[in-house]
Order: structure tokens, then C-alpha cells, then sequence
């Protein structure tokens, strides 16, 4: 099995599936670095967020995940960072698509819209998933570039 460097960050609404998301990525052997929120009282999600989607960036860590109550929130600040392809996902398939079409380094998942199970899935997939390669990638390259 390949093991990854990653970052994890959530809000208040999130804290719970990011704790035991942690877990089952330490326990799995990949190297993590948890960028916080580090309990469930109420907090602002960009502060957690966009620390964990800068340190992707820089290539401190191969993968960040983000969590929050939908995830909605966190994939938009996490992609307001240049060099950051943070997918909303909320099922295997998804998942698949972000990784494989879309080649996304940060997942975005939301506590209130899936279930613990379901996230643990999704994680895995999207872990498991490698990206396609194809026509796409260079243009964001330029785009980004401008």
C-alpha cells in the first residue's frame, strides 16, 4: 500500500469526522499534520482551511483534506489558493472523478451530508485514486502561470 504526506483541517462542524479520519490515516501509515480546528466549539472556517490548502501548495504535504459541516465553504477557500484542486466530494464515485479527471490534491467533505462511513470510503477511493493525466492538466499549469 502507498503512503502519503497529508494535511488535514476542519471547523468546528467537521471536527468530529477529521479526528477520526486522522486516525484511520495514521493507523494506515500515511504521515499526517493536523492544521486544526482541535475542538467542536463554534470557530470560523477559513482560519483552519487556508492554512491547510497553503501548506499543499507549497509541497509540504502531497494531499490536504478539509472538513466542515457541508464542505462547501472549505473547498471554496481551499481553492481560492493558487495550485489547489479541492473537490467537494460526497460518494465514491466523486471522488474517483476528482482524483482521476480532475487530478485534486485537496477533498472537501461535509459532516452534515454523509455519513462516518460513507467519509472513511471516500477518503480511501480518493487516496487510491491516481489522476488520469490528459489534456486538462496543462492548461490550469498556464493559467495559473499568468
Amino acid at each position: 500500500m502507498t503512503t502519503f504526506t497529508i494535511a488535514i483541517g476542519s471547523d468546528h462542524a467537521g471536527f468530529k469526522y477529521k479526528e477520526a479520519i486522522k486516525a484511520m490515516l495514521l493507523a494506515e501509515g500515511h504521515t499526517v499534520k493536523d492544521f486544526g480546528t482541535y475542538s467542536d466549539a463554534s470557530c470560523d472556517y477559513p482560519d483552519w482551511i487556508r492554512p491547510t490548502a497553503e501548506a499543499v501548495a507549497r509541497g509540504e504535504f502531497q494531499f490536504g483534506i478539509v472538513l466542515g459541516g457541508s464542505g462547501n465553504g472549505e473547498a471554496i477557500v481551499a481553492n481560492k489558493v493558487k495550485g489547489i484542486r479541492c473537490g467537494l466530494c460526497w460518494n465514491e464515485q466523486v471522488a474517483i472523478w476528482n482524483r482521476s479527471h480532475n487530478d485534486g490534491n485537496v477533498l472537501s467533505l461535509g459532516e452534515r451530508t454523509v455519513t462516518l462511513d460513507e467519509a472513511l470510503k471516500i477518503v480511501r477511493t480518493w487516496l487510491a485514486t491516481p489522476f488520469e493525466g490528459g489534456r486538462h492538466l496543462p492548461r490550469i499549469q498556464k493559467i495559473e502561470q499568468a
